[in-house]
């Protein structure tokens, strides 16, 4: 089983002390010691470039980003088609879901991935995928 790696499971492991701190720290663990298989793709890389660059962090910046690179097993390209079906996702859920998310399952519905491991509730409304939450890790 593969799973689609958000953004935020970065963000709140190396981020400051939160609720969700230490259950996507444990999220990394078990990727790092071979448990679960993760993918991703360029917009979550982007993701993290943008927000730690925009904050004048910028050895943060690259250093989580070339850490969410050696994380994942494959980082997936995001093309025409991801934009296609992201454009159809979004004409069928708009406003509930946002456009990044919807670039992310686009892809993730492209390569055959149906779970994405992410705090965002709003992707439970999608009937195409499901969500594991970080706080429910027996659910991996």
């Amino acid at each position: 089983m593969v799973y689609f790696l958000d953004t935020n499971i970065i963000m709140y492991a190396v981020g400051k002390e939160h609720p969700y701190k230490k259950p996507c720290q444990e999220i990394i663990a078990m990727v790092n010691k071979g448990k679960i298989s993760v993918v991703t793709n360029t917009e979550v890389i982007q993701e993290i470039l943008y927000r730690y660059l925009s904050l004048k962090m910028p050895q943060d910046a690259f250093e989580n980003a070339e850490d969410t690179i050696n994380l994942t097993q494959h980082i997936l390209p995001i093309n025409k088609d991801e934009i296609e079906i992201a454009i159809e996702l979004l004409k069928k859920h708009y406003p509930l879901i946002y456009t990044r998310d919807a670039i992310h399952v686009a892809t993730m519905l492209n390569h055959g991935i149906d779970k994405i491991i992410s705090t965002d509730k709003h992707f439970d409304i999608l009937t195409e995928i499901k969500r594991i939450d970080p706080l429910n890790l027996q659910n991996l």
